[in-house]
Formats: structure tokens, sequence, C-alpha cells
């Protein structure tokens, strides 16, 4: 029988829980250690939030009526707006919030009381996934639990073991398989008569069995982590629905503790001691692009490989799988389990995420989340400089803030031009001048010594902690891209640009429009006074946007002066930014422009049937390592709802005209064969839907329209929102691509789709489209 014995040693947190005990309430911590996974119990806890002092005697007296109890204390605390505040303990879950319910239907401010207690725990600890933890240690078989639990924060990175989990089903919902891959693991459990195959299958009766089943195979392989694609909303909502509806408790968390399911977006699933991974979600915190995030699309563009079943119809073919031929539909159930698998481990997203926990605090498997990642940091901070936070809408300044700073461009081809792009822009700014939520409160209390913002704000030399939580990031960043760790330099960059957002977001605490306004405001001002500078030395700015100005060399330059030009404004600039703050502000200049590129040749276009200059559209070429790169900034090559033959036009156009070769040949090549017939496989049109087809009522818009149009002579073909529509512009209207042979409208193409690419580039070229059209050859 085993003992306790006192131990420490570190964890990272897997999953975290409070529950009710005799003497009060518990936090549990469910830790993945080098020695196996830890349940670490903090007993004896106190759930708080705050109220105004001002108000405690009534809330004491109100309480005590409602038998509700209650520790109260006097902290020397206050509110953003100088009030002085008082904590209120309870040792029972229930009277916390009894007790939050009745106070708010009184109308008594509470504060701080949406934040969990086993959150808060962590927070005000500094601890971020990884704990230094202490206590009584009783080691069992398949986990330990610890009791008497201290802990505090550390620097410890787990090796977990992970888990790829998929399930197919019939469209009603029943479940047919679920498949299960990992290093040691390639099983899938199937509803069905057992067969003779060289697969591992598991063979079982119905449902009820394959569920069983299923919480045997996870119990005996014990992951830390169970990764999937669209895990959450799908596999395991509909796993846990079923389980419900026969009346199974799915106990697939450790030590036999059951699934649960809320209705939120925040905390939704809960397996505990087991982290649940979907990798869609952990794409986009990542920052990756797509044009689909379907598994079939990510997995091609990651891996090269594809989906077993990637038919128009998914379901109706693992449905006629189901019946006539479930081995096939084992090896596709496997193979989506494994094309998640290779895509995290190919793409290190589960470092990705166990990093991002490191960073902010936030769950492993929490996405998105900038607000409370924000909250993460900052709370525990202000705690230290005696304030609490405030709750939604507490401020009562309102007025819209900008956004980043668009010059007007000036259009036309250029031979040589150089970008030149602040380095993390906003956060430089925060950190340069001071801007913080503490910092607007105390430099409002003793604007005399404050950096004056914009909006009438004012913030604090002294009593700040957002400029330095950025220096500590920015200094972390510096160390990974010296030591070439892209994936930590990336990570603390998408974090540090994401506090802007927070600050200019009315779904913060911390919102104050003054903090977003004094962000944004600055950046134009840094961008004016930039090209001011710019232009005074003799160069010419032909646009900027955010924080990238572009600058036209001469003509003559060669790629070597264009460079030397690059580092001189570079230095220049940076001189100029470090001068202007010390001797206006007495500050002292983190803003930092790096010399990023070189186009040679360089485009920007009019706004279409305009002599104005766009913006956000321009097309580049750059020298890359393999030869000459055309770099396409908002124009159609990069547009998912334009067709192959506006893409292939415009990029060969451009390659032509900045490498000086004629196009009038070309283009009156491709209208004759686009006129022929001869380019009709480039015609298709590629559009998502935006909403299942029965939504579209009015304005439906022509994809929509072409699959209205293929469900009326096929009943029994169903369309559902996200799905891709392939449609060809007849002269009858859309017609989806699978719906047999399309006669296109080919005065639609020329006129939609190679008219507006060459219109917006021949004028440049003293050349018209109309001329290659009116029967005018004489130029060729």
């Amino acid at each position: 029988m085993s003992t306790s014995k006192f131990e420490h040693f570190s964890g990272f947190v897997l999953t975290k829980q409070q529950f009710k005990t005799q003497n009060g309430f518990a936090l549990c911590y469910w830790l993945a250690t080098d020695h196996g996974p830890v349940r670490a119990i903090v007993d004896q806890q106190e759930a708080v939030f705050f109220i105004l002092a001002s108000d405690l005697e009534w809330a004491t007296n109100a309480l005590a009526d409602q038998h509700i109890q209650v520790r109260t204390s006097i902290l020397p605390l206050k509110t953003f707006q100088q009030q002085i505040v008082a904590a209120l303990y309870f040792r029972s879950l229930t009277d916390f919030y009894n007790a939050k319910k009745y106070l708010s239907t009184h109308h008594i401010r509470i504060l701080e009381g949406d934040i969990r207690h086993s959150e808060r725990y962590l927070m005000e600890r500094f601890i971020r996934g990884s704990a230094q933890v202490a206590g009584n240690l009783k080691r069992g078989q398949s986990f330990s639990t610890l009791s008497s639990t201290k802990m505090k924060s550390c620097n410890y990175l787990p090796t977990l073991k992970m888990l790829s989990l998929d399930i197919e089903c019939s469209g009603k919902g029943i479940l047919y398989s679920v498949g299960l891959f990992g290093q040691d693991i390639s099983l899938v459990i199937m509803v069905g008569e057992p067969q003779d195959t060289t697969q591992d299958i598991q063979w079982v009766n119905d449902e009820t069995q394959l569920l069983l089943a299923l919480e045997l195979a996870i119990n005996e392989y014990d992951p830390d982590v169970i990764i999937g694609w669209n895990i959450i909303d799908f596999d395991f909502t509909l796993l846990v629905r079923r389980a419900e509806q026969l009346g199974i408790e799915l106990k697939l968390g450790r030590a036999a503790q059951k699934v649960q399911l809320k209705d939120s977006k925040v905390g939704k699933l809960l397996v505990p001691g087991r982290v649940v991974l979907d990798g869609i979600d952990t794409l986009k915190n990542a920052t990756y692009q797509f044009s689909s995030f379907s598994l079939a699309n990510v997995a091609h563009q990651l891996l090269g490989e594809s989906k077993l079943i990637d038919s128009d119809d998914r379901l109706a073919e693992i449905e006629w799988q189901f019946k006539h031929d479930k081995l096939s539909l084992a090896a596709y159930n496997l193979k989506d389990c494994q094309l998640v698998w290779d895509i995290f481990e190919q793409e290190k997203l589960l470092d990705f995420a166990l990093l991002r926990t490191q960073l902010t605090g936030l769950d492993i498997e929490r996405q998105g989340g900038s607000v409370a990642a924000f909250v993460n940091l900052y709370l525990p901070l202000m705690h230290r400089s005696g304030y609490v936070a405030p709750n939604l809408g507490d401020h009562d300044v309102h007025f819209s803030s900008p956004g980043g700073y668009v010059m007007n461009s000036e259009p036309g081809l250029y031979k040589n031009v150089i970008v030149l792009d602040f380095k993390s822009l906003y956060p430089s700014i925060i950190r340069t001048f001071l801007i913080d939520p503490i910092g607007l409160i105390e430099g409002l209390a003793n604007p005399e010594n404050a950096v004056t913002g914009y909006h009438e704000a004012f913030f604090s030399r002294t009593e700040h902690h957002l400029p330095k939580l950025i220096d500590h990031l920015w200094q972390a960043r510096d160390e990974a891209k010296a030591a070439k760790d892209k994936m930590r330099s990336q990570a603390i960059k998408i974090i540090m640009n994401s506090f802007y957002g927070v600050l200019g977001s009315t779904g913060c605490r911390f919102y104050d429009p003054r903090l977003a306004s004094s962000i944004t405001l600055r950046g134009h001002d840094i961008m004016l006074k930039t090209r001011a500078e710019i232009e005074r030395l003799g160069f010419r700015v032909i646009y900027g946007d955010t924080d990238s100005t572009f600058v036209a060399l001469n003509d003559e330059f060669d790629t070597q002066l264009c460079q030397q030009t690059g580092r001189d404004l570079e230095r220049h600039i940076n001189d100029f930014w470090q001068n202007y703050c010390e001797n206006n502000d007495g500050l002292t200049s983190y803003l930092e422009l790096e010399f990023e590129t070189i186009y040679s040749p360089f485009f920007m276009p009019t706004i279409r049937g305009s002599v104005t200059g766009s913006k956000k559209r321009y097309v580049g070429q750059v020298e890359g390592e393999s030869g000459s790169l055309l770099v396409f900034k908002g124009m159609e090559t990069v547009r998912s709802d334009w067709t192959e033959l506006a893409r292939q036009f415009q990029q060969e156009l451009f390659e032509r005209i900045f490498a000086g070769e004629s196009v009038e040949v070309y283009i009156k090549q491709t209208i004759s064969d686009l006129m022929a017939g001869k380019l009709n496989h480039l015609l298709v049109y590629r559009k998502r839907l935006g909403q299942n087809l029965s939504e579209y009522v009015k304005n439906i818009p022509p994809h929509a329209q072409a699959a209205l149009k293929f469900q009326l002579d096929n009943p029994d073909k169903h369309f559902q929102r996200g799905q891709w529509i392939e449609y060809i512009l007849s002269q009858s209207g859309p017609i989806m691509v699978s719906g047999g042979p399309v006669i296109p409208d080919l005065e639609h193409y020329l006129e939609k789709q190679l008219r507006p690419i060459a219109e917006s580039i021949l004028p440049t070229i003293n050349l018209t489209f109309e001329r290659f059209l009116s029967g005018q050859e004489e130029m060729f």
C-alpha cells in the first residue's frame, strides 16, 4: 500500500478544476511531470471579490441576514477612481456565488468577481504553465496524488504524450467508428461484424460498445494531449451527446473522471488530466493562413498529401462505405488521424501551444484569448501597484479611436523602390511613450510628471507596467532571433502585437479610447515625421501603410547602391527619433526602423476608373535565392475569388513588363485564345458558401445561384455553410462545374477578368486595352 511522502518537483499544468470539500473548497491541478501524471490538490481555499469600502458595513449586515459566511478585510487597494476597496473572502463556492448575486441585485458594485479562483491562484503566483510544487505525494499505478500542495513559478517544459482522434458517423450523428493514432497506437474501433484484414481494427456490436471500447483504449494509452480537426465542436461534442443519449458516462479523463461539456465559448470542454487541442484553432493562433482550413486543403498545402475520401459529397461516400466497404472506411478514418498527427509534428504545433502558455499563462488549449492573456499578465502587476481591476465600461470616456495611418500613394511604374519598416511599431510606441492603463490613471493625477498622450491623456513616467512587460518580451524575442528560434520569436511577436488590439477592444476591462488613440495617433505622427525627414534628405516617398514607408530611388541606382541607401536611411531615421524623443520629451526611443526590401521594378496602380493612387495594392519584384520573384499585394493573383485565367494573365503581364519585354502579342493571343474557347479550363470561379444554401433569399450571389440550380437537378445533393462552390459563368447565368458541360459567356470573362487587369497597368506603358478590341493592329 502506497504511503505519502513530502516531495517537491516541477510540473506543467494540463487542466484545472475547483470543487467543494467538507472544509470549503479546493483546487485540483493535473500536472505533467518527469515522473508521470500528478493530481495536485490545493485545499482550504477562499474565493474573493472586492467591493467599495463605503459599502462594506451594509454588505456585511446584508450577507449575515442571508446566512452567507464571509470574511472581510480593508486592503491597501483602490479603484481607478481612487476609491478604497474591501475584500470579501468565502470558504464556500456556494456562498461566493450567492453573495455575488445578492449584492449585484442590490446595486453593490462588485469588482473582479468574474475571475475563477483556480485561475487567480496561478495568476497571482506568476505561474504560466510551469510550476514548482511541493506537498505530500502518494504514488499510484497510473497517476500520483499530491496533497497539501504549495505552488510557485518556475521554468519547466514537459515531454507530453499525444494521441490523434477522429470519428466517422452518419448524417444524423450515429457513430460508425473512431480512429486513434499515436507514437505507439494505430487503431480503429468499428461497429460491425469482424472481417479479415491486416489493419488494426477492433470490431464492436453497437455504439455503446464503441464508446466503452474508446474509454478503455484512451485510459490504457493514457495520453496527455488529444488532438484532432474541429475536435471540440464536432468529435467530442458528438461523443458526449451520443453517450448521454445512450445513458453512458463517458469517462475519458484521468482518475476515471467523466468528460464535461458546457454551452460556452471558453472552457467548453474539460477532460480532467488531458488537454484537447484543435488543429484548426492552433494553426490560426499561430497566424497560419489558408484559403480553406479543411483538413484536405491544409494537408495538401503542408504535407502534399490527400484524404482518402475527398469528393464533393463526402458524407454520402462515408455512409456508403459503412454499409458496403467498412475496411475502406477504417483506412479513411485512420488516415485522417495520421494527417492531423503529421501536421502537428511537422509544424510543431504542440510546442507552439506550450510556448504560448509559458508566455501568457493561458490554458494550453485556450484559443484566441488575447484579452484573457493580457489580464493574466497585467492583473497581478496592477495589484502590486495598489489597484483592483475595473469592470467593463467603468470608464466615462467615449469616442472612436482611429486605425493605422495609410498615406495616399503616387501611382506609377518605378525602377527602384525600397521599403523601410518600423519593427513592431505599436509595441515600440507603448514602450517609448510609456502607454499603460495604470500609467494613464497616475498620469492624469500627476500631469507634471507625465508624458503627454492624445485626447487629453497623460502617462506617468514612473508608475507603469506595460512598457516593462514589452521590454521583457522584446529582449526575449531578440534572444530567440539570435538563437534562430523562429517559433518562439513568432509567438512573442503575436503576443506583443495583440496588446494594442486589447487596449482598443471594448471587450477588455482595461479599455479606454485614450489608450488606443495615444498609440495609433502617435503612429500617424511618426509616419508623417518620418516621411518629412526622408523628403528633406531629397528622396521621394510614394506610399506608406501603418508602419511601412516606400521610397522611390533614382532609376540609375544599381542593387548595391539601393542597399547602401536603404542602410543609410535606416541609420539616419533611427538617430532622428533618438534625438527627437530625448530633446522633446526626455524619453529613450525604442522606435526601430529596418531597411526591409528592394523592389525592382515596382508598380503602384490607380483606383479603378480614377487617376488616384490605390492603397494596399501593389506589385514588386524582389531578388531571392532562386532568382526573381513577383510579390503581389491585394491584387487579383492573391484573391481566391478570381479565376485562374485572371491570375495567369496578371502574372505573365507583369513578368513581361518588369522584364522590359513587349506585351502586345501576348495580350492579343490571350484574347484570341479566350474567344476561341481554348482557355475554357481556366474560367472556373471558386467561392465558399457564407451560409447554408437555404438561407440565401435576397441578393443571391453567383456561387449560391449555381448551387441552387444544381440542387434543383439533383434533389439528393445538399450544400452547407463553408462548402466550396466551383462554377462557370454561362450566358444563362452561373453553372456548377460538376453540373455537366457548360458554354461560358466569353464576353463576361473578357470584360470582367482580363480588362480590369490590363487597364490597371497598360496606361503606364502608353497602351490601352481598347486598342486590342478595336482591330487597330498596326502596333504589331
